[in-house]
């Protein structure tokens, strides 16, 4: 049906897509929270980070940018689902128009801005989910008006508020949408950051006699080959327990009139970057870190790329967009 279906929404605006998908997708997860079993996931469980995953692959953050429907999402089958990137504050992100589909490369442009319904309203939402078939995981940044050298205080502000309510938690200092973000993953501003943040989420876990939840941190594509290695010591040194790798990138792989448009850019021809960083990581890493490779995973072949690369669990997000709700079930069929 998606295939139809499909004719209708791509005439419609990106983001308004996005929001109807979102309307129809918290319809879905009300009806499994009515229900008295959660969504059956398919595939073969894994063990990361101590935690048990259905399968290996996982819903990548900005798609559920704070609606909290992880229910749907598992219904699609996905092994876990990333919630965010989430702020302290409620934030309306950049102006519109901030979406952009690359439709004949399958790819797409955001510059969505960390456009969130703030920490408060996301703990509150996360209290009403009652199915967990899979880790659900939130992603956390910092509010656009916060200087960098008050960063660290909203990241730990949001793992304390959040930290009861997630299996783990993802740093974002990598998005290309948020001015100078980027700038936090030089080594003098992330060592103080991560340990800040992986000390918040011990005391959250002493403090509430919870297990403590495993903190991970999403890197860029565009770093510089030789900053990888210093990036994996210094976070194995602050007590992160993996990386995610990568996010979109400010590069421009096609010849596209869309191109001109500012964001970061996904899709499969991210592929080769994202899984070319991973590697690197994974050589640097030694086995001392759980790895995710995300970035223009389509088919199962790409996901089979990433874990020959080093990676643990994989992530999807733009391939999503184009193979609708079905897409996940066809890929692991094939995986």
């Amino acid at each position: 049906m998606w295939r139809y279906l499909k004719v209708f929404v791509f005439l419609l605006p990106a983001e308004t897509a996005h929001r109807l998908a979102m309307v129809w997708l918290e319809l879905v997860a009300f009806v499994w929270r009515r229900k008295k079993r959660a969504p059956k996931v398919p595939g073969k469980g894994v063990e990361v980070l101590g935690l048990r995953f259905p399968n290996p692959i996982g819903l990548a953050a900005g798609l559920d940018k704070g609606d909290v429907v992880p229910e749907a999402f598992f219904a699609m089958g996905f092994g876990f689902v990333e919630i965010g990137t989430i702020t302290p504050r409620p934030q309306a992100g950049n102006p519109r128009p901030r979406l952009f589909r690359l439709a004949a490369h399958g790819a797409l442009i955001n510059r969505m801005g960390f456009n969130n319904p703030g920490m408060q309203v996301v703990a509150e939402r996360l209290t009403r989910v009652k199915h967990r078939p899979g880790p659900i995981w939130l992603n956390v940044g910092k509010n656009k008006d916060t200087p960098n050298d008050d960063a660290a205080n909203d990241y730990t502000a949001a793992v304390r508020t959040l930290y009861p309510l997630a299996d783990a938690f993802v740093i974002n200092v990598s998005s290309p949408n948020t001015p100078g973000l980027r700038d936090l993953q030089a080594e003098d501003k992330l060592g103080p950051l991560l340990r800040a943040t992986v000390e918040a989420g011990r005391d959250a876990a002493a403090r509430r006699g919870v297990a403590e939840r495993p903190i991970l941190l999403k890197l860029s594509p565009d770093l510089a080959d030789a900053s990888l290695g210093m990036i994996v010591e210094l976070a194995i040194a602050s007590g992160i327990k993996g990386l995610i790798a990568t996010n979109t990138t400010l590069a421009r792989p096609v010849d596209d009139p869309l191109t001109a448009e500012a964001g970061g850019f996904s899709g499969p021809q991210l592929l080769p970057r994202s899984t070319e960083v991973l590697r690197q990581l994974a050589q640097a890493a030694h086995g001392r870190l759980a790895l995710v490779g995300v970035g223009g995973v389509s088919t199962a072949e790409d996901a089979q790329a990433k874990i020959a690369a080093g990676a643990q669990l994989v992530e999807v997000y733009s391939s999503l967009i184009y193979g609708g709700p079905g897409h996940i079930k066809r890929l692991l069929a094939r995986f």
